[in-house]
């Protein structure tokens, strides 16, 4: 059974439990009431019979047909029985209506009492009365009889006109609450179960809508309220959504603290910098799960004088180190009430890294151009000071001279060539290169070189390989890895070139056994000016930037270069570049 039919079928119960109580108290009223009257009758009439009795005593006769056409006029049985049980008139005949058997068990059921002030009874839809002759002749009981089945028919009747009012009763009570509920309950309960929808959150929720009285008004309320809600929950979650996105995907690390120290929000970012997820965060002390002082004493420092605070500190992350910045600014009500601290953190790494590449640069570019530029300088002034009339000494100093100078103009030309490669509109001259004919093209004047310094140059090419690619630089690459083994590979030692094709890419190995390089030195050696071995690198005649710059050249044509080294057993620079050449 639905809730919403309950209170109609209550009703109707009700009704039809007050129909048939007042039902069976009109019937039994009824009952009562023709009952009195029929006794008030029989009374009356047992006054004529009992004359007539007396009569009948005095003179001991009896006219049975007087006296039979006597009940017949009034519907009543007469049955006269003495003290000793004889029948001494019977006159039930005159009614057809109750059977032998009807009229012998009524007899005997009122001869059973010997009570003189029987009142009359209705046995079996007959009504006897008893009354008691004690004549001089006669002593005994007169027994009246009488058919009451009008009353049935009374009762009958009163049952049936109940029932009709009852049936004509429910279909109103019917009609009057299918409208009522219609127009006022179905309304009031479907915006009882919307209101407790919106209460749990679900905001697409409506109610029936009815039209009448203020049972409609509260229905179209609950909507325009539903509807309120649901625009503001999707207005608000749109909006948490785009702050979550802005949030997460910042490239600085955001927290929030509320005005007790307790994190509230915490960004990617920061997850990224410090580790951990979200959970070891999030509504701990802030000096409990960020254990770094300087975070500690910027977040003491706002709170103190309420007012954006920068500080800078270095976080270790494994081997390596971060440089961070956190500004943090007071988080402050309309009415100026506390309300927390927000701290952003810039990670500034790449900042330190690009000013210490600065300064190392100047510092190496100062020291690289001082030793040429003093040389020249120092054997300039000892020739004008009088050496140059000695002509052995002044070819001399002339030859270191010209040798410095040369190796000044080297190291311009390196560092004009690196500026070019790193500027952002640098473009390659594209081409088909055969990766075989232009290292064959190189080979003999690297193997010169290498005669003379007594290396063997190997060589093993297989076959042709095409690519897309710059050929002067990629020769400028080749160069550059050739003549640095050469240069660092001692006497009677063998460098080797080897062509690997694939494919969707050529490798090209350049592989000596001469010094090597140690482990530690290795991720350095594409660094501007960095040499493992300095003094022997100025003695080769080396900038120390011929490996950035086979780097950006590289890196240009989307390749990549690896070396595998040791200490005493030589070096493998592996050059790797895609056939096909794609434009970013």
């Amino acid at each position: 059974m639905s809730s919403n039919t309950r209170p109609l079928l209550t009703y109707t119960v009700l009704v039809v439990i007050v129909m048939i109580g007042l039902g069976i108290l009109l019937a039994q009223l009824t009952r009562g009431y023709f009952v009195n009257i029929f006794e008030q009758r029989i009374e009356v009439e047992s006054q004529y019979f009992a004359n007539y009795i007396e009569q009948y005593a005095k003179d001991n006769d009896v006219n049975e047909a007087e006296l039979l056409d006597f009940s017949e006029q009034f519907q009543t049985g007469m049955v006269l029985i003495s003290d000793d049980g004889e029948e001494l008139i019977n006159t039930l005949e005159v009614l057809p209506t109750i059977t032998e058997e009807e009229k012998q068990s009524i007899v005997a059921q009122a001869m059973e009492s010997d009570s003189v002030d029987q009142e009359g009874r209705i046995v079996d839809n007959v009504f006897y009365y008893p009354v008691n002759i004690d004549y001089e002749r006669i002593d005994g009981t007169l027994l009246l009889l009488s058919p009451v089945k009008s009353l049935t028919n009374i009762t009958k009747n009163i049952w049936l006109l109940i029932g009709v009012t009852l049936l004509l009763g429910l279909l109103a009570i019917f009609f009057i609450g299918f409208n009522i509920f219609s127009k006022y309950i179905r309304p009031i309960r479907s915006a009882s179960v919307v209101a407790t929808e919106l209460a749990e959150g679900n905001y697409k929720a409506r109610t029936y809508e009815g039209h009448f009285g203020e049972a409609g008004q509260l229905s179209r309320s609950i909507n325009i309220l539903a509807r309120n809600l649901q625009e503001m929950t999707s207005t608000k979650g749109m909006q948490e959504n785009q702050l979550e996105a802005v949030i997460n995907n910042m490239g600085n690390g955001l927290v929030l603290i509320d005005e007790k120290g307790y994190i509230l929000l915490v960004n990617r970012a920061f997850l990224e910098t410090f580790g951990g997820d979200g959970d070891e965060y999030i509504s701990y002390l802030y000096h409990d799960a960020i254990p770094h002082t300087a975070i500690h004493d910027t977040v003491q420092k706002i709170i103190m004088f309420e007012e954006t605070i920068s500080e800078t500190f270095v976080l270790p992350v494994n081997i390596n180190r971060k440089h961070l910045e956190v500004t943090g600014a007071p988080i402050l009500s309309e009415n100026q009430k506390w309300k927390g601290v927000v701290l952003v953190f810039h990670d500034i790494t790449e900042l330190k890294q690009l000013e210490q590449m600065r300064k190392d640069f100047v510092a190496n570019v100062s020291h690289e151009l001082k030793t040429p530029i003093t040389s020249i300088r120092g054997f300039s002034e000892t020739l004008l000071d009088g050496a140059m009339k000695d002509e052995a000494m002044l070819e001399q100093f002339l030859q270191i001279i010209l040798k410095e100078s040369g190796r000044l103009q080297s190291l311009i030309q390196d560092l004009l060539e690196l500026s070019k490669l790193e500027r952002e509109d640098f473009r390659l001259n594209i081409e088909s290169i055969d990766i075989h004919k232009l290292l064959e093209d190189l080979t003999p004047i690297v193997k010169q070189h290498a005669e003379q310094k007594g290396v063997k140059l190997e060589t093993d090419l297989q076959g042709e390989s095409y690519i897309e690619g710059d050929s002067s630089r990629l020769k400028q690459v080749f160069m550059n890895l050739l003549t640095n083994a050469v240069n660092y590979t001692p006497e009677g030692g063998t460098v080797s070139v080897t062509l690997e094709d694939t494919k969707n890419l050529t490798r090209v190995s350049v592989s000596d056994n001469g010094v090597g390089i140690p482990e530690e030195e290795i991720s350095r050696i594409f660094e501007r000016f960095y040499r493992v071995d300095k003094a022997r690198s100025r003695n080769s005649g080396g900038t120390g930037l011929g490996l950035a710059i086979v780097k950006h050249i590289v890196e240009g044509h989307d390749g990549t270069i690896h070396v595998e080294s040791e200490i005493d057993r030589g070096t493998t620079f592996h050059v790797e570049i895609p056939k096909k050449f794609t434009e970013n």
